[in-house]
């Protein structure tokens, strides 16, 4: 309970994460009814990156600020074009200051019958992200430990949505975790679109997590993995990846076309890579 993500907002994990969202978000667009986002490990939902803690780490030069200024392929630039405008409209068309975290670009591409539930258990960031959406009436915040929030929280009453799980991996056993909470909220919610985060780092047990996955019983998982230097190379997460439950059928071209860019722009050695496929393709 630690965990502050203003350290490391808008870093590349996080452009990755919010790529993808938005991709997931558009494609629940197509059809008017009503969606829900449940965010498990939400944050405070929006980030001052001129604060001392992101100035201290400065991981978002490496993220957002590199994506920002880039010069993108058309396809990408398309894909990537509602997420980079909820982070422009943030900053008035100015210099990068503000990145938004999950619940505030979830919220800021929410249409008026869709919802946001919030959930967030570290007590002064669960306070801040209340205050920032009060008076909000299409999101709800709750502090609680995201992990029970997949037991509590699911089935949404609208029976369609994304549940984002972003868990900070500050203790051990956070991937038989992230195996054992997707297991049980797709039990309770198996039409949903499933987006979980993970770390790779020297001696992340990242391919038992993955074994794991593929024998879960759970069909149609794909994994979408972004590299940016060699873990062999000092502390701090070398790369990370995306595991998506029943992702949307466009989903795959698209990341096809997504990853191999954002490697591009936000590789930092000749190991930047990236890769997608499938742990099980059953129905």
């Amino acid at each position: 309970m630690n965990y502050r993500h203003i350290y490391h907002a808008g870093n590349f994990a996080d452009v990755l994460k919010h790529a993808v969202l938005t991709r997931l978000i558009v494609y629940l667009q197509r059809k008017d009814k009503a969606f829900r986002v449940l965010d498990t490990h939400a944050g405070i939902g929006l980030y001052d990156l001129e604060a001392d803690e992101a100035a201290r780490t400065g991981e978002w030069l490496g993220g957002i600020a590199r994506l920002e200024a880039a010069e993108l392929p058309a396809d990408a630039a398309a894909l990537l074009a509602p997420y980079r405008a909820v982070v422009q409209g943030l900053n008035e068309g100015g210099p990068l200051s503000r990145y938004p975290g999950s619940p505030a670009l979830v919220r800021a591409l929410l249409r008026p019958q869709d919802r946001l539930s919030a959930i967030e258990l570290h007590p002064a960031d669960a306070a801040t992200l209340a205050a920032h959406f009060a008076g909000d009436r299409q999101v709800r915040v709750t502090a609680l430990d995201g992990w029970l929030a997949l037991k509590s929280q699911l089935p949404p009453k609208e029976r369609r949505g994304i549940v984002l799980v972003d868990p900070p991996f500050e203790v051990p056993g956070e991937y038989p975790r992230l195996v054992e909470g997707l297991v049980e909220a797709h039990r309770r919610f198996a039409g949903g679109l499933f987006c979980l985060w993970y770390p790779k780092k020297a001696g992340a047990p990242v391919a038992a997590f993955h074994k794991a996955l593929a024998a879960s019983g759970i069909g149609r998982i794909l994994c979408a993995e972004l590299d940016i230097k060699d873990e062999a190379e000092g502390a701090g997460l070398s790369g990370c990846g995306l595991i998506l439950v029943n992702p949307p059928f466009v989903l795959e071209d698209e990341l096809a076309i997504l990853l191999p860019v954002l490697a591009e722009v936000l590789g930092q050695d000749r190991h930047a890579g990236h890769a997608l496929f499938w742990l099980s393709a059953g129905a």
